[in-house]
């Protein structure tokens, strides 16, 4: 192996030993014998990764001898930040919003860890999430900032969208110096050039004028604009994908198992576009069956190196909006050679679980394949077949389908899985993307069917994989901190359920049984999903704690994510990677799990603008359109409120209740009415009407109606 490719071991051994001390540049090179370039180089990615860090005098250690964190920074709309350690390991650190220096939401900083100012024995006995303060910004993961262009006496200034950034940027008049054109009230786009105190606004120029605000689509193209996603694909990467001829099979086809006699079905939503996962059933003597889970072979397309597998490996994951998804791969593959459309050839990964009637999972074995799909099936057509009287073969398909589903769910909630699945919202809209329609969609035996056979995928890919010790990204997801769960705790008793020692996955699953059909059920559902760790991606096998299994990865949606992609190639290779492809395979990694993070933010914000615009519409002192609200939680200034039908929260300020003088109980945690005697605690229903919208913050203020 060459020298340079042991580089970072060797640096981190001279870190790690018993003699460990402080280095520099210098004195790596005289003691590695290696460029100091080289050195250079490979300490700026280690405190990346959160494995060194640099202290005074330019001088490096071992990040685990220093109160040193690496981690990406994530701002809350309050002001204060959380900093997520950089390889995944140990607490979150909470800081405060006068300690979060000059970074920006999603930034890569280092933070100092704070000790409590007394020493010693403290008098709470649970354990206090650490604390820290940004000392040191290490990346700008997007220095871009999309707002609303106003003029001062004095100055132009940017009012950005998001509220996690709580400082205008003053900038130079727009259309002078080169830059594009733009009037007060327009959305533009504004790149960040200087902020060297927290206490100052930061400067930026203006680079890009995206329209009125009020203009069809330029409220979701500055959330485009906002996370940075890519909206075309390089020439090349088309001109790739544009190449790749119909699939056209031979009667036997040598390298594949030809699965086209096979009685394979697909069931997606009724607006998929592409359809990346398919299902067969094999019935055996005993009750016993063999489920075949078959995936779209985008590997066979997309090969390590091309301009397609570096286009894929930028984006990560297709992001989903509510107007429309920007896809992860060219149309051409996505939409139309990976999907596995009905009645058409196509080339897939495949994955043969045997399993028992009560679920007990036995032999896997996996093969590249062609398949033939018989039907395409959405999942409301699925869930009517599943409860009506077999008159088909579809009919008799599912309905076994469904018994070894039920028999796999019943036994991975035995086994301690968690319950975390909410109700989708849908939000349809006209042709000039004003939204006219909201549907809530639950997951029903027809969801679950498909969910629990991905799983069964996913899990015995996983298995496979690390029992042949084979590179690869595996998702995991962590035990939580006991401080967090103590935090949740505290909060459960506030609502009246008294919960047991949390950090048993059973006292978490009796919590979660008690929550459907109370009216605090689903803020609390959230909150506990918040108490919990982040899913993410590592080369390590850790286990997924939400799912209650030792060994799971993501096998089943190579269209729209990356990491599948990459599974599906460990799984057709035996031999092991050196060890510097490890430590790229760790970097991927995190680069997935940032994107991840980042698509998600986005697809939550499109669709809560949507939602917004639509209450929009219905706002005013008075407004007529009442709507179902429950009470989350009774404070000193009002009522915070969740809309059971919308998932969407907003504030009944205390002045809005006019018809007594009502104060706050904080022993009782309720507002109560001088001369009513009415109390408004969580838990608490009732009707509200849409008082005022803020769009640029997200915010929605309601009355009672």
């Amino acid at each position: 192996m060459p020298a340079a490719s042991r580089l970072p071991d060797r640096i981190l051994a001279l870190l790690q030993g018993k003699k460990a001390a402080p280095f520099d540049v210098p004195a790596f090179a005289r003691r590695l014998r290696a460029p100091p370039a080289a050195i250079s180089r490979t300490l700026t990615n280690l405190e990346k990764e959160g494995r060194v860090a640099r202290i005074r005098h330019d001088h490096w250690i071992a990040a685990g001898f220093a109160d040193l964190v690496t981690g990406t920074i994530q701002f809350h709309p309050k002001g204060f930040a959380f900093v997520t350690p950089a390889e995944g390991e140990g607490q979150d650190l909470r800081i405060n919003a006068e300690d979060t220096a000059t970074a920006l939401h999603g930034d890569l900083v280092v933070a100092r860890l704070q000790r409590p100012s007394f020493p010693g024995r403290s008098r709470r006995t649970e354990p206090e999430r650490p604390r820290g303060r940004v000392i040191r910004i290490l990346e700008r993961r997007n220095d871009k900032i999309v707002g609303t262009l106003q003029k001062t006496a004095r100055f132009f200034i940017v009012i950005p969208d998001d509220p996690r950034l709580q400082h205008n940027l003053y900038v130079p008049e727009p259309g002078s110096g080169g830059a594009p054109s733009a009037a007060p009230g327009d959305k533009v786009v504004a790149r960040l050039t200087e902020w060297k105190n927290r206490h100052t606004n930061p400067e930026g120029i203006v680079i890009e004028r995206l329209g009125r605000r009020e203009d069809p689509g330029v409220d979701i193209l500055s959330i485009v604009r906002k996370f940075d996603l890519p909206t075309e694909f390089p020439a090349q990467a088309l001109a790739e994908a544009s190449s790749f001829p119909v699939v056209e099979l031979p009667e036997k086809p040598a390298d594949r198992e030809d699965l086209r006699p096979e009685f394979v079905i697909t069931i997606d939503p009724d607006t998929a576009r592409d359809f990346d996962d398919a299902i067969s059933l094999r019935e055996f003597p005993g009750g016993h069956a063999e489920i075949g889970i078959h995936i779209a072979d985008v590997s066979h397309y997309v090969r390590p190196g091309s301009v397609l597998d570096e286009e894929a490996r930028r984006r990560a994951n297709s992001v989903y909006l509510v107007n429309g998804v920007i896809p992860m791969l060219p149309p051409r593959l996505s939409d139309d050679l990976c999907s596995l459309r009905p009645r058409e050839q196509r080339l897939t990964y495949s994955a043969f679980v045997r399993i028992g009637p009560d679920g007990r999972i036995g032999t896997a074995r996996f093969a590249r394949s062609v398949i033939f799909s018989r039907h395409r099936l959405t999942y409301q057509e699925a869930q009517l077949r599943l409860h009506r009287p077999a008159t088909d073969d579809l009919d008799r398909f599912l309905q076994k389908a469904w018994t070894f589903a039920s028999a796999l769910r019943k036994r991975r909630f035995a086994a301690g899985a968690l319950d975390l699945d909410f109700p989708e919202l849908r939000v349809l809209l006209d042709e000039r993307g004003r939204p006219n329609r909201i549907e809530k969609e639950s997951s029903d035996e027809s969801h679950q069917l498909i969910e629990e056979f991905m799983l069964l995928a996913n899990e015995a890919v996983a298995r496979h994989l690390n029992r042949e010790h084979r590179p690869s990204l595996y998702r995991i997801h962590e035990v939580p901190d006991e401080s967090r769960l103590q935090e949740y705790r505290q909060l459960l008793l506030a609502h009246g359920i008294k919960a047991g020692d949390l950090t048993q996955r059973g006292e978490i699953q009796k919590i979660l049984k008690l929550l459907p059909g109370r009216p605090d059920g689903y803020a609390l559902k959230v909150a506990l999903l918040r108490s919990l760790k982040r899913a993410m991606y590592s080369p390590k096998s850790l286990g997924h704690y939400g799912l209650a299994k030792s060994h799971y990865t993501h096998f089943t949606s190579p269209i729209r994510r990356y990491a599948d992609l990459l599974v599906h190639r460990s799984l057709a290779h035996t031999r092991s990677a050196p060890k510097s492809q490890s430590e790229a395979l760790n970097r991927l990694a995190q680069h997935l799990s940032r994107q991840e993070r980042t698509a998600a933010e986005a697809e939550q914000e499109s669709k809560k603008l949507k939602l917004l615009e639509y209450l929009e519409a219905q706002a005013g002192p008075k407004a007529t359109q009442t709507f179902e609200a429950v009470v989350t939680e009774a404070t000193n200034f009002g009522l915070l409120v969740e809309l059971p039908d919308f998932l969407i929260s907003g504030l009944i300020h205390v002045s809005a209740l006019k018809d007594d003088f009502f104060s706050f109980d904080p022993v009782r945690r309720h507002l109560r009415g001088r001369r009513s005697g009415q109390t408004y605690k969580a838990g608490s229903r009732l009707r509200v009407a849409v008082l005022k919208i803020d769009l640029p913050k997200r915010q929605v203020d309601f009355r009672p109606a």
